[in-house]
């Protein structure tokens, strides 16, 4: 796993498409966010920016990164001929996905860092880091299950789409309106449990037993996202 993982970790650092998508533009867009921290504070939250930046990363850059890399990887054989070898299925997918993983959560962490250094720190970084977990772990199971539907990496430009900009739209819904109204609708919503919890654990006030209930829809997308995997990912491409 280690070696694919270094391979695809050279890779991503030579396509220049794959960089953009996966270090310049979430960096763009969080760097916009944490400079105008006191407009968006007033519309909504300090919470709300640390969530949206999350839900930056984890759609245009670990999202999407991996269905580009997953669909490229089908195309030019290279999944079928890693198949060929010792690894198995489990080993060959965690090489090709632990790089994007491991840049979304620097790029988080520092960005965050950053954030808190000039607005506030968070009122609860173990609920936050809870928060950051789980929305990075449905974004990749979505990612894997997306990958299924996707042929291409040109393909994936299109197939990204309703994805990344969903839970987008999800997260500052949330974020600005708040969840005392359509309660259950805005949690089931994917991002939606999310946004709320790292919105609370850096606000504060709410009781942690509350918040880490939370967990439970994000932990249920992953389930879906992961059985739509296991059942629609292919190794070589379609005939």
């Amino acid at each position: 796993m280690l070696s694919i993982a270094y391979s695809e970790l050279i890779q991503i650092f030579r396509n220049r498409a794959v960089l953009v998508t996966s270090f310049v533009m979430p960096i763009a867009v969080s760097a916009y966010f944490v400079y105008q921290h006191e407009t968006f504070a007033d519309l909504a939250s300090l919470g709300y920016i640390a969530a949206i930046i999350v839900f930056t990363v984890g759609a245009f850059g670990l999202y999407t990164t991996t269905v580009t890399t997953l669909a490229s990887r089908r195309q030019n054989l290279f999944l079928k001929r890693l198949r060929s070898t010792a690894a198995g299925d489990g080993s060959i997918l965690a090489g090709l996905v632990v790089p994007a993983a491991v840049i979304a959560v620097v790029q988080i962490v520092g960005i965050l860092a950053v954030f808190s250094s000039i607005a506030e720190t968070p009122a609860n970084v173990g609920l936050l880091a809870a928060g950051v977990v789980g929305t990075l772990a449905m974004m990749l199971g979505l990612g894997l299950a997306t990958a299924g539907f996707t042929n291409s990496p040109e393909h994936a430009q299109v197939t990204t789409l309703p994805v990344s900009l969903g839970t987008i739209a999800v997260a500052s819904w949330v974020g600005i309106t708040g969840t005392e109204e359509l309660t259950l609708l805005k949690r089931l919503l994917p991002g939606g449990s999310a946004t709320e919890l790292m919105t609370d654990a850096w606000n504060g006030g709410a009781a942690v037993g509350d918040s880490l209930m939370l967990l439970a829809p994000t932990a249920a997308w992953v389930v879906v996202a992961v059985a739509l995997a296991a059942q629609y990912f292919r190794w070589e491409p379609r005939r």
